[in-house]
């Protein structure tokens, strides 16, 4: 009879479990195999630590991840936790919770640098509509025996010289100088050139209109022009995600490569540590150069049926162990301070990143991604109309001043809300 009674207790306390189990998604949407495994394992820690919680990751492929994500929120499949790129939280702010009081009373929240703060509020510099998980700044690889190979004695630290290698390069048999991102993804680098040719990262002037489309800014967007058009980039360099400009690099195709640290991976585990080195991005002819810095991060839709479960994975994901763990794995600089005395971050292949954040000639460009459109203007209107500079169908003015419109537009209605 004991025995019996002990049995309907253990089945009473196995239905309550399964009566309160819950079930969290959690969608990431810069995918690739790499990340999701450390994605599943960190979840792998939290299910554990929350026995009856479960976590649906949905992985959706980076470069159809703006449509797809749209079209899943528009048809009411929100997932409870979302991976956001800070380009994104202009469109979602108002669907996003705000996170500062869940931070307040987090026992890490202290240790939260400045500027993964100031980067979780930037969509109205007062709510928390995410927490950064990481910061991505952009610096140059180069090929060391490639350089060697064409003739250029060192890293290139101006834009000129930067061209004049990439030519080199080029001139050697199935070589090119760089690695173009012409597909998803590649806005940065045409901001990136357009404010280092014009001497200023500023993306508007004291009028509200965008500065994509002075003459400094144009001659940028001409210099992407030319890189292509000139045969220093492969061809099929048009429709270049972050995958092929990554593997245009480590295979030797191209001599250089701008990216952020998640690059590294990929390239560490294919290169010899003695065949490559990371430097900041040329100056151009103001003696400056404007490296894009942008993030993502954990962000919690307000739909979510469990507010407080939706919370405890996010500062599960953000914890600083957590942290340093997605950090070192998928190439980002971490958000709690004191993690760059950790000895992997401590390395040469960091170098130029740290020197990037150290020289008073660098500086980092943050994208506008307040601006409730930006996320459209970057993955559509900038892919689309950029292709087409390269291909030769429309001119760099042309395209400067689409741009410029654009912008100018949503900086107006963005100013009108404030």
């Amino acid at each position: 009879m004991r025995k019996l009674i002990g049995t309907i207790s253990a089945l009473a306390v196995m239905a309550t479990t399964a009566v309160h189990a819950e079930t969290l998604k959690l969608v990431e949407v810069i995918t690739s195999p790499e990340r999701t495994e450390v994605l599943q394992g960190l979840v792998d820690e939290f299910e554990a630590a929350n026995p009856g919680t479960e976590v649906e990751i949905v992985s959706l492929p980076w470069g159809q991840a703006f449509e797809k994500f749209a079209t899943m929120v528009a048809g009411g499949d929100i997932p409870d936790v979302v991976e956001m790129p800070d380009r994104w939280a202009g469109i979602y702010k108002d669907r996003l919770v705000d996170l500062n009081d869940k931070i307040a009373g987090w026992e890490h929240g202290k240790t939260l640098t400045q500027k993964t703060v100031d980067m979780g509020r930037q969509t109205d510099g007062k709510s928390m509509r995410m927490i950064p998980y990481g910061f991505y700044l952009r610096a140059l690889f180069y090929n060391k025996k490639l350089l060697e190979e064409a003739g250029v004695a060192a890293p290139p630290k101006t834009m000129e010289e930067f061209m004049t290698a990439s030519k080199a390069v080029s001139e050697l048999d199935g070589k090119y100088g760089y690695c173009l991102r012409g597909g998803p993804g590649g806005l940065n680098g045409w901001i990136m050139m357009a404010a280092t040719m014009n001497g200023d990262n500023t993306f508007f002037d004291e009028n509200g209109k965008s500065t994509l489309n002075q003459p400094g800014s144009v001659e940028g967007i001409q210099f992407l022009i030319d890189l292509y058009q000139n045969g220093y980039a492969p061809k099929d360099a048009v429709s270049w995600g972050f995958n092929e400009i990554v593997a245009g690099f480590y295979s030797g195709t191209c001599a250089f490569l701008d990216q952020d640290p998640d690059a590294l991976i990929a390239v560490s585990e294919r290169m010899e540590p003695e065949d490559f080195a990371v430097v900041p991005m040329p100056v151009g002819p103001g003696g400056k150069a404007f490296p894009t810095i942008g993030f993502a991060g954990w962000g919690m839709f307000d739909t979510t049926k469990d507010e407080d479960l939706s919370w405890k994975l996010i500062a599960h994901l953000s914890n600083p162990e957590a942290n340093k763990t997605w950090a070192k794995r998928v190439g980002v600089i971490p958000i709690h301070e004191g993690a760059e005395q950790d000895p992997h971050f401590k390395t040469e292949q960091f170098a130029g990143w740290f020197e990037t954040l150290n020289g008073e000639q660098y500086i980092p460009t943050v994208m506008p991604t307040y601006l409730e459109q930006f996320g459209y203007f970057a993955d559509s209107i900038a892919l689309e109309t950029s292709q087409e500079a390269l291909l030769g169908q429309i001119s760099a003015q042309e395209v400067a001043d689409q741009w410029a419109a654009f912008l100018t537009e949503e900086y107006g209605r963005w100013k009108e809300a404030q």
